[in-house]
């Protein structure tokens, strides 16, 4: 089936119809960034968490961070150091200079209010097209699909084939347009762009897809071929498709793992240069080490003053 062809099937009514009663949704909606309280600079704040976090462990840390750090203005005040402080055990840290960054442009640039518009949210640092379409589709109810790597499965398979980006994003875009609200609660783009990344999350599973269950099975076109040749080796389209996530390489013993190392050292106080072996936990290694606090001062991440390397 032509991606023309999907987009004019409707499957975006399909997958609403299964999600809006089921208990997948119900549980999901539990997810404390699916309130209907959320902001829309809570919905950009939860999805810079989960760009590289598991579910679980953002879920844990997601409230706390709000309270302490509940807008635009409150980030904008703060150093940088403080929002590393509360970043800590989330990963990827360059994450939180950027919602700093994000916070003070548009604090200066849009009176404090998270835009709405792509444009705006593109250029915010660090903001790429998923998380400009999530902030579009879960903040502001725009109709337009935010592809990240359940959602780009989800679509290579109905495709039959791997996607390029420009063709994911089409086709999900087209998808959520196409659509014939089956409720009132349904009409926006949040709803739709929600069903398919629960679908994605929950059946259309990287292996041991639940392809029986799938409310798209009759119109997929990598599904259904699977489904009439059960035992078969079918190519998986969604491998190498855009968006469609890759393994990562180990953290035990990477260049990551000591860079949190010394992050967390710094936020708990200062070190000098001759600790920075020991506090990234390469005490046998201090030329790799040395590196790691060097990249970290090159990010901003990390300042080095009088000897000293300490928090922003």
């Amino acid at each position: 089936m032509g991606l023309s062809a999907l987009s004019g099937a409707a499957p975006a009514g399909r997958v609403l119809a299964w999600w809006l009663p089921s208990e997948i949704r119900q549980e999901r909606d539990q997810l404390p960034w699916r309130s209907p309280a959320v902001t829309p600079w809570g919905v950009l704040v939860s999805e810079t968490m989960l760009a590289q976090t598991q579910v679980g462990r953002v879920a844990e840390r997601y409230g706390p961070f709000m309270e302490r750090f509940a807008s635009p203005q409150v980030v904008a005040a703060e150093p940088l150091g403080a929002l590393l402080r509360a970043w800590q055990g989330l990963g990827y840290p360059r994450r939180a200079a950027n919602l700093h960054r994000s916070a003070a442009a548009i604090v200066a640039e849009h009176a404090g209010e998270v835009p709405s518009d792509l444009g705006s949210l593109l250029a915010l640092p660090g903001v790429g097209r998923y998380t400009a379409r999530a902030v579009r589709a879960f903040a502001f109810d725009a109709v337009t699909m935010p592809v990240d790597t359940n959602i780009g499965r989800v679509l290579a398979r109905l495709a039959g084939r791997r996607l390029r980006e420009s063709e994911a994003q089409s086709l999900g875009d087209a998808l959520a347009a196409a659509h014939a609200p089956v409720q009132p609660e349904a009409s926006g783009g949040r709803a739709t762009a929600l069903a398919f990344m629960d679908l994605g999350a929950t059946l259309c599973l990287p292996s041991a897809p639940r392809c029986p269950e799938c409310p798209l099975r009759e119109v997929c076109s990598w599904g259904s071929r699977s489904l009439t040749a059960p035992g078969s080796r079918l190519s998986d389209p969604a491998r190498g498709s855009a968006r469609v996530s890759k393994s990562q390489p180990p953290f035990e013993g990477s260049d990551r793992q000591g860079r949190g190392r010394l992050l967390r050292a710094a936020a708990a106080a200062p070190f000098t240069a001759g600790d920075v072996a020991a506090a990234a936990g390469w005490p046998g290694d201090p030329e790799r080490a040395a590196a790691a606090a060097a990249s970290l001062v090159a990010d901003g991440l990390l300042c080095f003053e009088d000897g000293s390397y300490r928090l922003p």
